[in-house]
């Protein structure tokens, strides 16, 4: 007897010393806490970005939009990579490129935990991923210049009210929309990841961000915080700048960046700005942009920027000195801005500008559709009322 409850006493104990040896994060698992969702899709790319709660390496899977299973067979792996390493990280950002123009694609997004750096070697743990199982894989369609039609909205200034921006959503048609702008100002300060994501690209990514893409025109609010020198790790994040252009059926959409709206000396900044000089920067690489094919061909140009050209202020003033020129003698059909909280329409001439100009206020919705000789652009309120409407004809 007494045998026996030694032998019991000693395998009570090594279970003990056994489960207390197990490190807590070999307990736990992984998950995903933010997104996926689409950035910078194209007619032959689409970048995906995700954020998951533990240093991870991630990847996406890839299959055809077909009438296989996704677990027909083993699908394609692309890793988040740096300089040909997996990266171990929170936030994962994988370009895809090498795609089919107006072309839809499923995919779903998975991560492994890194538990430890050993020397060479890399000890994993478990592993997480997007549901292609209890329902149909995540999904998106490539852009196409061809496209006879486009439809897109633009939302601005939510300043992190997501029930302000579901109700904005909720009036459109997601099945009949092509893109989202986000014209600056979705929240007040980048304060964290946390915030950035509670703000608003939690809601967006639960409405349509990870099928539908959303293209992010930065404001002057993004411009400040500890977390907006890295906003661009998770927006335009394999992209050189902040400022870019593509297009959809018959539109060439110019996404401008605004910069703050203070001079770079003003005390509010305490001396980390250099807005001046990167709008300089942004003039010069616009000079060219307006010169490219990609531009001159499309039927219809619309030039989004978070700031409009006029409203006395420094950085106001200085988009209507470097931009302004240059897209009066483009001549695009209309400059799609927010920044001022009201709604504000200029016509042909006014401001010192030779094209239309809408700011939309941080309460209103903007819709449009197009077609090769037609933009039909409708501004909503909150409770889907028109207030006003635009039709600019070839």
């Amino acid at each position: 007897m007494k045998h026996q409850m030694k032998n019991i006493f000693n395998l009570l104990l090594f279970l003990l010393v056994t489960v207390c040896a197990v490190p807590a994060w070999g307990q736990q698992g992984i998950s995903i806490i933010h997104g996926p969702y689409l950035q910078n899709v194209g007619p032959d790319e689409a970048t995906i970005v995700w954020v998951t709660d533990k240093p991870s390496v991630g990847w996406i899977e890839m299959a055809p939009d077909d009438n296989s299973n996704f677990y027909a067979q083993e699908r394609n792996k692309l890793f988040d990579t740096h300089i040909g390493i997996k990266r171990t990280s929170t936030i994962h950002v994988v370009k895809v490129d090498g795609l089919q123009s107006g072309t839809r694609y499923r995919y779903r997004v998975c991560a492994q935990e890194v538990l430890e750096h050993r020397g060479h070697q890399v000890i994993y743990g478990k592993i997480t991923a997007t549901d292609v199982y209890n329902k149909a894989p995540l999904s998106f369609v490539t852009l196409d210049s061809s496209k006879a039609t486009v439809s897109f909205a633009m939302v601005n200034d939510i300043h992190g009210d997501n029930d302000r921006l579901e109700k904005m959503v909720g009036q459109c048609d997601l099945k009949q929309t092509d893109l989202f702008l986000f014209n600056g100002d979705m929240v007040s300060v980048v304060q964290d990841q946390e915030q950035l994501f509670g703000g608003f690209m939690d809601k967006a990514v639960e409405l349509f961000a990870s099928s539908i893409p959303a293209y992010y025109c930065r404001g002057n609010h993004e411009t400040r915080g500890p977390m907006a020198p890295y906003f661009k790790d998770y927006f335009n994040p394999k992209e050189e700048e902040l400022y870019y252009m593509f297009r959809q059926g018959p539109v060439c959409f110019v996404v401008l960046d605004c910069g703050e709206d203070k001079p770079d000396s003003d005390v509010e900044y305490y001396g980390i700005t250099a807005y001046d000089e990167y709008r300089t920067r942004q003039a010069q690489w616009l000079e060219k942009a307006l010169e490219s094919d990609l531009y001159r061909n499309a039927p219809f140009k619309v030039i989004v920027c978070h700031m409009p050209p006029f409203g006395g202020w420094h950085g106001e003033l200085d988009i209507a000195r470097k931009f302004i020129p240059l897209l009066n003698e483009a001549k695009p059909d209309v400059y799609l801005t927010a920044h001022l909280h009201q709604y504000i329409r200029r016509g042909v001439g006014e401001e010192g500008v030779a094209f239309p100009l809408i700011v939309n206020s941080d309460k209103t919705l903007l819709k449009a559709q197009a077609d090769q000789n037609r933009l039909d652009i409708c501004i909503y309120d909150l409770d889907g009322k028109e207030i006003d409407h635009l039709v600019i004809e070839k």
